[in-house]
C-alpha cells in the first residue's frame, strides 16, 4: 500500500538517481518493455509525453515502437508530422496486417498509427483483442521500448491496453479534475483488474513543489482507499515553446533540445533506464487475459 509519509523519501531518491544512472546495465534485447501511457482526463498532453519519451529512449540507443491506442481520435501521426496510408483501424477490420501499416519516424522510431473519426474500432471485441496480441508476437526481440498511447477516460479499451502492458505511467496536471480522474482510472485498474503499481508523470507544472503536491494528494488518497503503489516517475515544466512544438508537428525535445521540458524529458528517460532493466513481464497475466478473451468469445 502506499504511504504518504515515505513522500520526503521518494523524490529525494529521485533526485539523486540520475548520478547512479550509468551504472544500470541495458535491458535484455529480447525482453522488449511494453509501457502503457495513460490518463483519465483529456487534454493533459499525454501523446506529448509518448513522443518525446520515444525520442528520449531512441536517442540513448533504444529501439522503440509507439502504438496509438486512441483507435477513434488518433494523433501520434499529427504530432510527428506523418501521413500513414493505413492505420489500425485497417489491421482490426482485418484489412492489413501489423507489419504492413507500420511507418518510420525521427531515429528510427516505428508507428503504428490509429484512425480518427471512425467510432467502429472504439469498442475492441474479444476476437479483435486476442488478435492484436498474438500478432504483436511479430515484433518480439525486435524493439526494446514499446509504448503505447491510450486514449483517455475508463472505456474497456483503455483498462484493455493499460492491462496488457508491464508498466502504466499516469499523466495528469494540477487540474483538480485531472487529479481525480487520474484516481479514478487507478482505482478501476486496481479494484477490477488487479494493477497494484503505477508510476506517475505531473505534466504542466510551475515546478517541484506543484508536482510533488500532486503526488502526495494521489498517494494520500490512494493509502487510504487502495491497495497500490504509486511511484513518482517525474515532472514536466509548463513550457511555451510546446505550442509552437506542437504548431510545427515536431517533439519539443526534437525542436528545441534545450527548452527545460525537453530537458525534463531528458531527465526522465533517465529514471526508465531502471525501470526497462528490472521490468517483468506479465507471462502469467497476460495469458489469463488470453484465456478471458476466449471464454468471452465461445459465450458471444
Amino acid at each position: 500500500m502506499a504511504q504518504p509519509n515515505k513522500l520526503g523519501d521518494q523524490a529525494e531518491t529521485l533526485r539523486n538517481l540520475a548520478g547512479n544512472i550509468k551504472q544500470a546495465p541495458p535491458p535484455a534485447a529480447k525482453l522488449p518493455a511494453v509501457i502503457s501511457v495513460t490518463s483519465g482526463k483529456g487534454g493533459v498532453g499525454k501523446t506529448m509525453v509518448v513522443a518525446n519519451l520515444a525520442i528520449a529512449q531512441a536517442r540513448r540507443g533504444r529501439k522503440v515502437m509507439i502504438i496509438d491506442a486512441d483507435l477513434g481520435l488518433a494523433n501520434v501521426d499529427v504530432v510527428f508530422g506523418l501521413t500513414p496510408q493505413f492505420n489500425l483501424n485497417h489491421f482490426f477490420a482485418g484489412e492489413k496486417t501489423l507489419e504492413e501499416i507500420v511507418i518510420e519516424g525521427p531515429y528510427g522510431i516505428k508507428i503504428l498509427s490509429a484512425g480518427s473519426g471512425v467510432q467502429a474500432f472504439t469498442h475492441l471485441t474479444g476476437e479483435q483483442k486476442m488478435r492484436f496480441l498474438e500478432s504483436m508476437d511479430v515484433f518480439h526481440g525486435v524493439f526494446d521500448l514499446v509504448l503505447i498511447d491510450t486514449e483517455a477516460g475508463i472505456s474497456e479499451n483503455v483498462t484493455y491496453f493499460n492491462v496488457a502492458a508491464q508498466e502504466i505511467l499516469v499523466v495528469t496536471t494540477s487540474d483538480p479534475t485531472s487529479i481525480t480522474d487520474a484516481y479514478a482510472l487507478m482505482k478501476l485498474l486496481s479494484t477490477q483488474y488487479h494493477e497494484k503499481r503505477f508510476n506517475l508523470i505531473a505534466n504542466q507544472v510551475s515546478g517541484e513543489d506543484e508536482a510533488l503536491d500532486i503526488y502526495k494528494k494521489l498517494t494520500m488518497v490512494s493509502g487510504r482507499y487502495l491497495d497500490i503503489f504509486i511511484d513518482f516517475l517525474g515532472w514536466i515544466p509548463y513550457e511555451k515553446k510546446m505550442r509552437e512544438s506542437i504548431a510545427r508537428q515536431r517533439p519539443i525535445t526534437e525542436l528545441f533540445p534545450q527548452a527545460p521540458a525537453s530537458q525534463a524529458f531528458e531527465g526522465m528517460a533517465r529514471q526508465l533506464e531502471f525501470m526497462l532493466h528490472n521490468v517483468h513481464p506479465k507471462g502469467t497475466s497476460q495469458l489469463f487475459w488470453k484465456r478471458l478473451m476466449s471464454l468471452e468469445q465461445r459465450s458471444a
